[in-house]
């Protein structure tokens, strides 16, 4: 049997594809609500296909970059899915692990916790992955422990976790310049350091950043990286923007459908940006890089856009129906995206994200979302609109302003998600709510939402997601979930209703 000295892994909720769409995924952000955990985790993380090695067929797009990179550089190196990695662990010199929500501290897991007071599934599946004992026997062997991902920042609210699992080392930001020499350093039996943190000087340049080796999970490709907006409560915005050249898009687009993948995810935290001057899309880049991925890919969605650019990029050049024309030749019916509306106040607005808004002017935001849902939901384009909800300098009137927002929305095809902020960009030190304690006005903003999402999830179901016999069983799931949703929400209105009266 092969071995490999450097694993890397994660736990089930992320080793999955989620049933070929991507984004049920958020359902294991959550605890198991009106049915079995058993099919709840069935439904939003079965198990992934793998190798006689145990390595899975698709796998997380970061870590398929880690592994690329140490591979290119002659590490022996693998990612293994979590139910195999016990056969390689006793020989391995280190174990890397990758997430994005660790302690479920992140959005929108702390917000099904905050509002339930039950653990997420992606919390119970990580902590049950860490306390396998054959890890903590390597560990004694000497195998050393790195974490990286985006959640990195979290082990630091929970050092009794790096102490109890033995973390050699905390690696935050991106890891393709400096995962090398701590790989070496590995081997040469040399220390490590506690924590890395990668500042804007130590990003990897494009010719840095390697191409996938393996498939990456639903076929994500990454386009670009940062972002030029500035929003207060991002990360993403404090490192620079740099673009993939169509070339290594390809290459890697190659990768997957050597695999057998050919619906895809095209991933930037703005997909409208990808070649962008600034903050204004440009039509040429972006024609060409989805008549490049359609090459490829019999449909695609796009990981994420911001809505002031879906406005302009429509209103000036009519982008939005030039690449609905692109997008939906041969089988794809709709296109699915994350876009972050995050409030409809104006004061909120103008204090965190001045230019979220951009070209247009903080005071147009709320008709900039509006603008934004009704030009998507005119072309098929089905968006998760997050929102922040326990901003720091959030008042009650703040709230007010998006529960208007969100009467004003209820004709337009999405599905809206309000979470709990989580202290991330300049805000990672602020207090948040680790203690949830919801005032009138946000019981109002889930309320507005839940029947909004209720009403829109049953069309989308029923119109456009996961059609055909052989996703019976999941939309009947599906389904089953959404009528006990339904029926729980109804009893929690009575009681509301009541505790008024008295």
């Amino acid at each position: 049997m092969a071995q490999f000295d450097f694993i890397l892994t994660t736990d089930r909720c992320l080793m999955t594809n989620h049933h070929h769409k991507e984004f049920l995924g958020f359902l294991g952000t959550g605890p198991a609500i009106g049915i079995p955990e058993r099919a709840w985790k069935w439904l939003a993380c079965p198990k992934m296909e793998v190798d006689e090695l145990g390595r899975p067929k698709e796998a997380p797009y970061g870590m398929r970059k880690v592994e690329a990179k140490l591979i290119d550089e002659g590490f022996n190196a693998a990612i293994i899915d979590p139910d195999h990695i016990g056969k390689y662990l006793k020989d391995a010199k280190a174990l890397m692990f990758s997430h994005h929500d660790y302690f479920a501290f992140g959005p929108p897991s702390s917000t099904w916790w905050g509002i339930t007071k039950k653990e997420p599934i992606n919390y119970k599946s990580f902590q049950e992955l860490i306390s396998r004992p054959e890890i903590a026997e390597a560990k004694k062997r000497g195998m050393k422990i790195l974490v990286g991902g985006p959640s990195t920042w979290q082990w630091l609210w929970r050092e009794d976790m790096i102490e109890k699992l033995g973390v050699d080392t905390l690696f935050d930001g991106e890891a393709e310049k400096l995962i090398v020499k701590l790989a070496q350093a590995v081997l040469d039996g040399e220390p490590l350091p506690k924590y890395v943190y990668v500042s804007g000087d130590d990003v990897p340049d494009i010719e840095d950043i390697p191409d996938i080796k393996g498939a990456s999970v639903n076929g994500l490709i990454e386009v670009m990286r940062g972002c030029a907006r500035s929003c207060r409560f991002c990360s993403v915005t404090l490192r620079p923007t740099r673009y993939y050249p169509l070339e290594k898009i390809e290459r890697e687009l190659q990768v997957n459908v050597k695999a057998g993948i050919r619906h895809g995810v095209i991933h930037s935290d703005d997909v409208l940006f990808y070649g962008a001057v600034g903050i204004l899309p440009r039509p040429e880049p972006l024609i060409k890089l989805h008549q490049l991925v359609k090459k490829y890919y019999k449909t695609i969605a796009w990981s994420h856009a911001s809505l002031a650019a879906i406005r302009y990029s429509q209103e000036k050049y009519g982008l939005i129906s030039k690449l609905s024309e692109i997008i939906y030749e041969n089988d794809q019916k709709y296109l699915g995206v994350e876009v972050g509306i995050e409030t409809g106040s104006v004061r909120l607005a103008k204090e965190i994200m001045p230019a979220k808004s951009a070209p247009y002017k903080p005071e147009q935001y709320p008709e900039t979302v509006e603008e934004a849902f009704k030009i998507m939901h005119e072309h098929h384009i089905i968006p998760a609109g997050t929102m922040i909800v326990g901003l720091p300098e959030e008042t009650e009137e703040d709230v007010y302003r998006t529960i208007e927002l969100v009467d004003n929305l209820r004709s337009y095809r999405s599905i809206l998600v309000p979470m709990f902020f989580v202290p991330m960009g300049y805000f990672k030190n602020k207090d948040w709510f680790t203690r949830i304690k919801l005032s009138d006005a946000h019981i109002e903003l889930y309320k507005k939402v839940f029947w909004h999402d209720v009403y829109w999830a049953e069309d989308i179901i029923d119109k456009f997601y996961m059609q055909g016999p052989l996703y019976y069983p999941v939309r009947l799931t599906l389904k089953l979930f959404l009528a006990v949703a339904k029926r729980k929400m109804k009893q929690v209105e009575a009681w509301l209703e009541s505790q008024m009266k008295k």
